[in-house]
């Protein structure tokens, strides 16, 4: 990995990582900006913007977006996460100029007709019916209700029906002005790319992104709490959640072990002894997610309505149980998972450019392949039952979808 950071005058960080014999390249725009920032009244805001900016920009309408990338081969897309939002766009290596180029023009120059944003809203609220039909999907945003309780960080990103009706154009442009400040973003590419062309396009196309004050975003607190949607689905879901670290913890590596040997895989523990030897799930995982300020850890489970308290039940006590006697065994064959995991993801192009933008976000830097195996390597057996035994020093929250887990709270 041969990647290279730059800052432009005006606080936009550039990470270019150059892959010896790539035809293709990945190029996104990274802002540290996402659900969390939203007012209350206008939650989904963040998501909407990401949508409407695709129905024109520039001197192109959404039409126009959509053939100028597909014409020479590639593909631009985006997400909005809680914390996040990215534009990025996949194309060879000669087109890396036209990329960004319509990347910018959509974080900059988008057109945000009023027409169309009413018939955006439409859309939206199909994909916010969509995933209020989907347990598996609906699940996860009850747990975040249930772990953040009355803060941003609780509300979906998807936003609620009220909520999407609400928003105007003005809403829109206000915040990518309020919210993409220029110390936010990162330009990261990667694959069939030159490093001196990715800067001096990145200085040409967002060097004059005028600094500003940077709105604070409020920090959030692991509350716990439950959640508990009666609505009758063929099987119960339910979510339990524990008190993680941050994203830049010390504990973080030991944490994310943890996590893979108790529930990362089809030899862990929550898969074996609730799958494979009691029968009572066939989905059922560990999983986490670390913050600038907090984490959680969390387990989740799909299962027959009858089976649903008794699986919980035996999936706490196995998280519990774990944090004394982790074995040696267990814990480097989820560090060998982990490593492969990072290694097989670095060989892509987008898996590189996603590297770097999230560690430059976290870390300030772009931390090497080397350092990040480094940091699994050093997590010894005491570290990583002492990471899963802090989980249970605070309140836990728990998430169920068709079926009546109260008294398991």
């Amino acid at each position: 990995m041969s990647a290279a950071l730059h800052r432009l005058a005006n606080g936009v960080t550039v990470a270019v990582d150059p892959m010896p014999g790539a035809q293709s390249a990945s190029v996104g725009l990274y802002t540290s900006v996402g659900s969390r920032s939203e007012p209350e009244a206008l939650g989904g805001l963040a998501h909407l913007v990401e949508h409407m900016v695709f129905k024109g920009a520039g001197s192109r309408d959404a039409r126009g977006i959509a053939e100028a990338i597909e014409d020479v081969g590639g593909s631009l897309n985006a997400w909005t996460a809680r914390d996040q939002t990215v534009f990025h766009a996949r194309i060879l290596g000669p087109d890396v100029p036209l990329a960004l180029e319509l990347i910018a023009d959509l974080v900059r120059a988008p057109t945000l007709d009023d027409a169309e944003l009413e018939r955006e809203k439409l859309v939206i609220l199909s994909e916010l019916g969509e995933a209020l039909d989907q347990p598996d999907d609906l699940i996860h945003d009850h747990l975040f209700e249930a772990m953040f309780a009355r803060q941003p960080l609780a509300r979906p990103v998807l936003g609620r029906e009220p909520t999407i009706r609400a928003a105007t154009v003005a809403d829109c442009r206000t915040w990518l002005t309020r919210e993409y400040r220029p110390e936010r973003i990162v330009i990261a590419a990667s694959g069939a790319v030159d490093p001196e062309a990715v800067v001096g396009l990145a200085e040409r196309l967002f060097g004059d992104l005028a600094p500003g004050v940077t709105p604070l975003v409020e920090p959030a607190r692991f509350s716990g709490g439950t959640r508990h949607d009666r609505r009758s689905f063929e099987q119960a879901h339910w979510a339990f959640a524990l008190p993680g670290v941050a994203a830049d913890a010390p504990a973080a590596p030991a944490l994310s072990l943890f996590t893979h040997a108790v529930g990362g895989g089809m030899s862990s523990r929550l898969f074996q002894k609730l799958r494979e030897e009691r029968g009572l799930a066939y989905s059922v995982y560990a999983w986490g997610q670390g913050f600038a300020e907090t984490g959680f850890f969390a387990v989740n489970c799909a299962t027959d309505r009858a089976n649903a308290g008794e699986a919980m039940a035996l999936a706490r006590d196995i998280v519990a149980r774990a944090a004394e006697d982790l074995s040696q065994a267990e814990l480097a064959r989820a560090r060998a998972q982990l490593e492969a995991g990072l290694l097989m993801s670095l060989e892509t192009v987008q898996g590189r450019a996603d590297q770097m933008a999230r560690s430059i976000e976290v870390f300030g830097r772009i931390m090497t392949p080397e350092e990040m195996v480094a940091e699994l390597r050093e997590v010894d057996l005491a570290a990583a039952r002492a990471a899963g035994a802090a989980l249970h020093a605070g309140p836990v929250a728990i998430a169920s979808i068709g079926s009546k887990l109260a008294l398991a709270a």
